[in-house]
């Protein structure tokens, strides 16, 4: 039966004994690990802002009345050219609203759909931004603002004043920072807007977006949909667009197709309309996977070399156990405990390491006019990653201790008092 207490107490011994190659080994494991935590912590940090960046804003189903050609044009409605081939030239797009019809009703049905998370509609509209003597083209978008906070992080986009100000001011707009640069507005300043209908509407800047995209900032600014409806002179049941949000977003391509059918409108949902973006993301995590495997890898070789010489340079050791009644199996026990040791300390202290060097990283300033709202580098600290460092930890110091251990088993202790 083996002593374990017996066994455990050598181990402690030889680690105490060989403090520098005891720390040598330790410290193979621990900034092996320490580097995983901290590379793979920041890449996905990253890549997971560039996902936001996309995917914050757009919804999940985008519902609209799409401009297209008739299917059917006039010709192939004349019988007499019914078995003919007919070519039709400089076809024009059908006379079609952009108001989506029976708007409210389709909201209140989506609403009450149990995978949907939100429905929010908008109004989109052309206008020119007028101050002065300045007068630019753009597109205003009327919303529900704090519900677009909510659902499609618009507040973190919002660089002066606030969602709640353009909800609660009557006759308010969130001014493209773009559009304030040219014509030298500020929050608390009055913009003019004049739709393609003509007329002149003052509306007070209570905040500024920005996107972080120079073409967008330069056209696009929000207004409350009252605002907008009056601006176009529309009823209150005006709605150009749907925008869906959903619990899964794998449902957004089926559900889309759904709506479609039903409603007889365009319906694209987020993996369509980002198909590009989607294929780069994969691509990123690829290699964020791919190189944080391959650290680990080396890392574990590292570890494997330093644990075997570490056991070769204990050989009298082996000899000694042997030739005073330990059987191999008891010597494998002592190293390969040895072994777990030193994985066991050198994780926890790459834990440590790997966590410290992540939020010393997300102190580090991150400013750039493309993203307005982030401060610092992003970091992404699932604990999932903790978890993978630390098992890895523990599996290649196991492997690295039983492979030379198990040599160590074989040894004639014989051959080695005698060869000394």
């Amino acid at each position: 039966m083996t002593n374990w207490g017996l066994i455990l107490s050598i181990a402690k011994t030889h680690l105490l004994t060989k403090v520098k190659q005891t720390s040598v080994a330790a410290l193979g494991v621990t900034f092996g690990i320490g580097a995983y935590i901290t590379l793979v912590c920041f890449m996905t940090g990253l890549n997971t802002m560039l996902d936001d960046l996309i995917l914050n804003q757009t919804p999940h189903i985008h519902i609209y009345n799409e401009i297209k050609p008739s299917k059917q044009q006039p010709v192939s409605l004349y019988d007499k050219l019914e078995n003919s081939i007919n070519s039709v030239h400089s076809i024009k797009p059908r006379l079609t609203q952009k108001k989506i019809h029976n708007a409210l009703p389709i909201i209140d049905y989506l609403s009450s759909n149990r995978h949907v998370k939100a429905v929010l509609p908008q109004i989109k509209t052309q206008i020119f931004y007028i101050a002065g003597s300045i007068e630019l083209g753009g597109n205003l978008t009327g919303i529900r603002p704090i519900e677009e906070a909510n659902y499609f992080n618009l507040k973190d986009y919002i660089v002066e004043g606030s969602a709640d100000a353009l909800e609660q001011t009557d006759n308010s707009i969130l001014l493209g920072a773009g559009i304030a640069e040219k014509m030298s507005l500020k929050v608390g300043d009055r913009v003019q807007v004049s739709p393609l209908e003509g007329g002149f509407f003052p509306l007070k800047i209570v905040g500024i977006y920005q996107s972080g995209i120079a073409e967008i900032d330069a056209i696009q600014s929000f207004t409350n949909i009252n605002t907008i409806q009056r601006i176009l002179g529309k009823a209150n049941n005006y709605i150009t667009d749907i925008n869906v949000k959903l619990y899964d977003i794998e449902l957004a391509r089926p559900m889309a197709q759904d709506i479609e059918d039903q409603f007889n409108l365009r319906a694209i949902d987020i993996k369509t309309a980002n198909a590009q973006f989607e294929t780069g993301t994969t691509i990123r995590n690829l290699i964020t996977y791919a190189v944080s495997i391959t650290l680990l890898i080396v890392a574990g070789f590292g570890i494997y070399n330093i644990l075997n010489m570490l056991i070769y340079e204990k050989m009298n050791d082996i000899a000694i156990l042997k030739a005073i009644g330990f059987s191999g199996r008891d010597v494998q026990f002592i190293f390969m405990s040895q072994a777990i040791i030193i994985g066991f300390v050198g994780g926890v202290l790459g834990l440590l390491i790997g966590y410290g060097l992540t939020r010393l990283i997300d102190t580090i300033p991150f400013e750039t006019e493309a993203l307005p709202t982030i401060e610092t580098y992003p970091i992404n600290q699932n604990p999932i990653f903790f978890v993978i460092g630390f098992t890895f930890a523990m599996l290649s110091t196991f492997l690295a201790g039983y492979l030379p251990s198990k040599k160590a088993q074989k040894i004639d202790p014989v051959k080695i008092i005698r060869g000394q």
